[in-house]
This record gives structure tokens, sequence and C-alpha cells, in this order.
């Protein structure tokens, strides 16, 4: 707290404030509200989670606050995740949490959960092929070393629409003092406040001094998306529609060395204007998807709400599953009026498809574009950057230099970004033909 008691004294001081010389960082500070001193580098805790479900983070840690920096296991790249469930964990994760809900209850959720690995590991193997199958076809680059490494990663990551965002998973989640402190006020899932009370004790733990801050904990009201719709629909690609755009005479082109490999747009004078050219969407995606696209954090969202459709891709559609996403979603939707709706929505299929708005400055959409329209990035969330380039092309014209957001690196350079990492793409069709396909990888 060292740094909070400067940073406080420095604003009132004419000289350098003596370091070490403390004040009541909790009466002339904290609670009068004078929380930005707290958001000095001291102030800032790394916290190593595992076993937490899913549905906790995308439901819960990643969903309304952008005051944190995080790294999460990987769906694409873990396959023991799904290959080896242990159910035993999510049952005691359902018992923990949910402690009023019946053993039969129980049992027929956690039998939901089966049916949905069942489909995954029956499926794996077929998967796998066509995953390489469609490698060779949309990537004509990529050799036979990079088919065979990557094949099985993208045939997990779009096989897990059948699993449920309540397995376990880990991450790393660093998170400020007094950003912590109001995630755990206002906590709305169970998982959610156990994480952040345990955070909070951690802390304290070690920095007794800090109790104030995390005094007094009353529990919220629970919260979880809205379900919109029995009569759901499968999908065989996400939904963008452009809302509107804002302030667009003020659009700078940004410059490609200014984005990569330091993206520096919301750092450098010249593209200040660029922050009040804005981009609304509405967007409906899987779980999955939405999970990828909370990494965006300078990017706001309204509240997410379940559609009642369930997102197919193209492999799982071409190993013929159609009708295991009809049972599958027969059996979440009979679970709805037996279990909470925390848990509900905290079991809901990864295929599971939201819907919100978002609303981005041109320099976050040029961010997050070019890390999306990468053939790197997970085939949905590329398909939705595809969707609304297309939008914009149509209502500003081809020539319109608001299309300037929606370029990967490679696109301008002709180099991979990635170096070893490179996908294969025809990089030789930035110079005519379509760069920016409708992926199935």
């Amino acid at each position: 707290m060292l740094t909070v008691s400067h940073a406080a004294q420095k604003c009132y001081q004419a000289e350098t404030p003596e370091w070490g010389k403390r004040i009541n960082e909790k009466e002339r500070l904290f609670d009068v509200s004078h929380h930005t001193t707290f958001q000095h580098a001291s102030s800032y805790f790394t916290f190593d989670i595992e076993d937490i479900a899913i549905s906790d983070i995308t439901f819960g840690l990643h969903l309304a606050s952008p005051f944190y920096n995080s790294d999460q296991r990987s769906g694409r790249y873990c396959a023991k995740m799904f290959l080896s469930p242990d159910y035993d964990l999510i049952n005691n994760y359902i018992t923990k949490f949910w402690p009023t809900v019946g053993d039969a209850e129980r049992a027929q959720a956690i039998d939901f959960v089966k049916f949905g690995v069942d489909i995954f590991q029956a499926n794996i193997e077929k998967a796998t092929q066509k995953a390489a199958e469609l490698i060779k076809a949309e990537r004509p680059y990529a050799n036979e070393k990079y088919i065979a490494a990557t094949a099985p990663k993208i045939a997990q990551e779009q096989l897990r629409m059948f699993i449920s965002l309540i397995f376990p998973t880990g991450l790393d989640f660093t998170v400020n003092l007094t950003a912590l402190a109001a995630m755990r006020l206002a906590a709305w899932t169970p998982g959610m406040r156990y994480a952040t009370d345990k955070m909070a004790e951690l802390i304290v733990a070690q920095h007794p001094e800090l109790a104030y801050i995390f005094s007094g904990w009353t529990k919220t009201q629970d919260w979880s998306p809205k379900f919109l719709n029995k009569s759901g629909l499968i999908l065989l690609g996400p939904n963008l529609k452009l809302n509107s755009i804002t302030s667009t005479e003020k659009f700078v082109m940004p410059l490609s060395a200014d984005m990569h490999p330091i993206d520096t747009l919301n750092f450098r004078p010249e593209y200040m204007d660029n922050s009040v050219c804005r981009i609304k969407t509405r967007v409906e995606l899987s779980a999955a998807t939405m999970g990828q696209d909370q990494r965006h954090r300078t990017i706001s969202r309204s509240e997410p709400a379940f559609t009642g459709n369930f997102y197919l891709p193209p492999i799982p559609y071409l190993c013929d599953l159609k009708s295991s996403v009809n049972e599958l979603m027969y059996k979440w939707l009979q679970l709805k009026n037996i279990l909470p709706a925390t848990l509900w929505s905290g079991l809901a299929p990864y295929g599971a498809m939201l819907t919100y708005e978002k609303d981005g400055s041109a320099n976050a959409v040029a961010h997050e574009q070019a890390k999306r329209l990468c053939f790197c990035a997970q085939e949905e969330i590329y398909n939705l950057g595809r969707i609304e380039r297309e939008q914009i092309q149509k209502t500003h014209g081809a020539e319109s230099e608001l299309l300037k957001m929606f370029e990967p690196p490679c696109y301008r350079t002709g180099i991979c970004a990635e170096g070893a990492r490179y996908c294969g793409r025809d990089l030789t069709k930035r110079n005519g033909g379509d760069f920016f396909p409708e992926r199935k990888i």
C-alpha cells in the first residue's frame, strides 16, 4: 500500500512525497471513493485458479468488468478436458454451489453432461479426418506436418459445441483491488461468489491491513441469461447486424506498423478521433465464441440472452450430427423447469447461441478484427468479422477507408504475423481474389 499513499500525497503536495510515509488510506481514500490511487502496481494480484466451471467465467468473471487480465485454458489445445472428464468433480461442483438440488435432479444434470461428452468422443476421430480434408481445401500452402498437428485441435474445437459449460477449466486471473472488491460485492452466481471471496481471503491473509476493502458481503440477486425461444433452430453460421456507424468523417486510417506487433492506436494522438467513430452491431453467436469475444475488453456489450438456437459448425455438420443437436437441446430444455436458473444456464452446451449488442470505437474494432480475421482465429469468430466487413462494404462502398479496420496484418504486408504458425492461407489473393472467404475450419 506504500504506492497508494505515495500516489495520493503526490496529488496534493508541491514536492514529491517521502517514500514510505503512510496516510490513512481507508478513511482518506477508500471510504470516500477516491479509488484511482488503488490502481497502482502494488495493488494488482494474480491468481492461479483451477477447477472453476467454464460457465462461471463466461457468465461470471469475464462478463461485465473490463478491469482484468485473464488467460484461460484453451478448448482447442487441451484435449484431456473432454477426452478424460472427471464427472465426480462436476457432481461435487453442483453439490457445493447448488445444495438444494435433489439427488435425482443432480443425476439428471450429470446424465446430460455425459450425453454431450459421448457425442464428442464417438465422433472425434471422424471429425479429425474431416478437419484434415478441409485444411487442405482452404489452406493450399499448409504442409503435412501442420495439417497433422492442427486437424485434431480444430476437430475438438468444433465438436466441443456438444460439451456443457459446467466443465471445469483453469485460468490465470489478474485484477486490481477495487475491481475485485466490486466484483465480489456484485457476484451473481454461487461459483463467482466463492471465487471472488477466496481471492479476497488470500489477499487479506498476506495483507491483513487491507481487510477493510473486503469488509461486509451481502449476497446479491442471482443472474443468468434470459431465454428467448423454446422453438430453437440449428444454425450453420453466426449472425451479425450492423446497427450504426457514427462520426465516420473523423476516421483516420491506421497504419499497419502502428498496429503490429504492438498496437499503438489508443496511444497515438493522430488516432484520437477514431475513439469517437463508433460501430454498433448486434450479434448471435455460440457460447464458445462468446468466450472468445470477451477477450476484447475495449468493446462494450449489452446483457446477453439465449436465443434458443444452436450453432452447428461445418465439421459436426459433415459428421451428420443434426439429430444429436435436437436431442441434446431437448434434454437441456427439460432441465430448465427443475433446476435453479444459474445452474441451468451453467449446464448450457457450448453450441447454445446468445445474442447481445456490441459498441466499439474504430480503434477497438481495428484491434479486434486484426486478430479475428486471421485464419488462426476460430472459424466462427472469423466469420463474424467477415460478415461485419461485408456489411460495411455494402453500406459505405468497396473503397471506404473504414474497411481498413478489417484487415489482418498479412493482408497489408503479405507476411504471416504468426511466424512458424503460418496457417497456409493463400496470401496471393490479397492482390486479387477473395481474401476473406467464408471459412469452414
